[in-house]
């Protein structure tokens, strides 16, 4: 619970969201359980005892809020991504126009290439309160298996990781590039980089990148 509501402060610095829109969420390792920001709720409000405790069919476990609209969507994701510990969910600005507009954001940056192993894919349209919406992140996530990241369309962008702050960590590149890739757009056409560059810097940016 203290992971997940000092997260959410994570996604106010770095302009991912604004009032009460997006959420964090965390599954456990000791129970099939998963924590996850109350719905409707201001995040200068969210403290460690306001997060919501549920199950991974999206049923309250403990806490006295209401859990996050997006809840069902969150536990299809850790039902379905065994691998998967973390799911964000913003509106952030840019990636949420690439959402709108039903694109995606193309590979032009060698840090698209480490972070996302290509592009960041867009999903399909679903409506908000059931879990099509986690079910629109899988089915994108299985055809780009190295992007953390879903533009669901019309709506905004998903990210997964392995943790809660991995997840807000592709957030925060999601936008990153979203923005950088706009901006190039306006310049001109944007450079493609090949298939296979981008393998090698995703492996490198995997294996070798940072502490191991």
């Amino acid at each position: 619970r203290e992971v997940v509501a000092t997260l959410h402060e994570q996604l106010v610095k770095w302009n991912l969201v604004v009032w009460t829109a997006g959420n964090v969420s965390q599954r456990l390792r000791t129970a099939d359980l998963m924590v996850i920001k109350p719905s409707g709720l201001r995040y200068e409000y969210l403290t460690p005892s306001s997060m919501v405790v549920c199950d991974l069919d999206g049923n309250v476990v403990d806490g006295s809020e209401s859990p996050s609209s997006d809840t069902a969507s969150h536990a299809y994701i850790y039902r379905h991504m065994p691998d998967v510990y973390g799911v964000v969910h913003t509106h952030s600005t840019y990636a949420t126009a690439w959402a709108a507009t039903g694109q995606n954001i193309p590979c032009g940056l060698t840090m698209m290439g480490d972070e996302f192993g290509g592009p960041v894919p867009v999903g399909p349209f679903r409506l908000i309160g059931s879990e099509a919406i986690g079910e629109g992140v899988v089915e994108t996530l299985k055809e780009y298996p190295k992007s953390p990241a879903v533009l669901m369309q019309n709506h905004g962008p998903f990210t997964v990781g392995k943790d809660a702050e991995s997840a807000v960590k592709a957030a925060a590149m999601t936008e990153e590039v979203a923005h950088t890739m706009w901006a190039a757009r306006q310049l001109g056409e944007i450079i493609p980089i090949s298939d296979e560059d981008i393998a090698k810097l995703n492996d490198r940016y995997t294996n070798v990148y940072g502490q191991h």
